[in-house]
């Protein structure tokens, strides 16, 4: 399986945040900033202001963005047209993501369960893959958005791997042609996000499981560690802390990431994103990723999973992304 990004789907990042202006090299927290309160379909939601989602609704001139981010090569957006779209309210698709970085660890988890957790609508189209008997794939991905149409944010996804809607599942072989492809399946189980506008826009307008919780995304010199917290209790709920891996040798490619699921009318919709990644590197050693959890909710429904061995972990310092606005699934 090439190391592309099987979890480049599994996790799937949309919309938003915080922080009006950004460097190439300044990826530490942002200070305190003013905001604005802007409706989003029914919600008034606190936005960074005089940020690029204030500013620009996700439709940013490229010339703006050239001028806040120098450093930034925007070659690949230039050949990508925006359209309007009403996704419960006035959008552009797809949204740009222009300087980004993550980390995914991919577990074995047990298959009765991640079944379970899928709507009998959704399991009618895709199914989980089976690896091997009584056991499917899941991917634990930490998102740091640094700069994108929609400000910055962080975000945790936590996805099933699946079969493309209406093909066979052939279990690892369903899985390695998708890796051959660089077209990848997932259903999203858990998708908390650390601003207002990146929970509204995802669940409004994506369909997505979407909470707003505190996210802590940093890197040291050698890991990177990201803490999540529990929403209502606000105690630390899960620590996922990951090695840095050389990323010298790594060669540009690109990888379309699609999901399925159910807007609020009953509707299958599937949307897509197509990731270019820039600098990459993945490894099965298990030593490379720690998982600690408590008995915080995240931690108590990912326990749930029964995670075995981990299959892979990758490790994407530098990728941009265009995420594109769901469509009615067809039959």
């Amino acid at each position: 399986m090439k190391s592309t990004s099987l979890t480049a789907v599994l996790g799937l990042s949309l919309a938003l945040g915080t922080m009006p202006s950004w460097s190439a090299d300044d990826h530490s927290a942002p200070s305190p900033v003013a905001t604005t309160t802007i409706q989003i379909g029914a919600h008034d939601v606190p936005v960074v202001q005089g940020g690029l989602y204030d500013r620009f609704r996700s439709n940013p001139p490229l010339s703006v963005i050239a001028a806040e981010a120098p450093d930034v090569d925007l070659s690949w957006f230039k050949g990508i047209a925006k359209e309007k779209v009403d996704i419960g309210f006035e959008s552009w698709s797809p949204n740009f993501y222009y300087e980004n970085s993550r980390v995914t660890a991919i577990f074995t988890a047990d298959l009765a369960r991640l079944r379970a957790l899928m709507p009998p609508e959704v399991l009618a189209q895709v199914q989980p893959l089976q690896v091997w008997p009584g056991r499917g794939v899941v991917a634990l991905t930490a998102y740091a958005y640094h700069y994108c149409d929609n400000d910055s944010y962080n975000e945790i996804g936590l996805s099933v791997v699946t079969n493309q809607p209406g093909a066979s599942n052939w279990g690892p072989l369903s899985l390695l042609g998708q890796s051959r492809a660089g077209d990848f399946w997932g259903y999203v189980l858990k998708l908390p996000v650390d601003t207002e506008l990146a929970r509204v826009r995802g669940v409004v307008g994506y369909n997505l499981p979407k909470w707003l919780t505190r996210i802590d995304y940093s890197e040291g010199e050698n890991n990177v560690v990201v803490n999540i917290y529990d929403s209502e209790t606000q105690a630390l709920d899960v620590t996922l802390e990951t090695r840095k891996l050389d990323v010298s040798s790594s060669k540009e490619n690109l990888v379309t990431t699609r999901f399925t699921n159910i807007d609020p009318q009953g509707q299958l919709t599937t949307g897509y994103s197509t990731s270019r990644q820039l600098r990459h590197a993945s490894t099965s050693a298990a030593d490379a990723v720690k998982l600690t959890l408590t008995d915080g909710s995240l931690s108590r429904f990912i326990a749930s999973l029964k995670l075995g061995r981990m299959v892979k972990y990758e490790y994407v310092p530098d990728f941009q992304a265009a995420l594109y606005a769901p469509q009615p699934l067809k039959p």
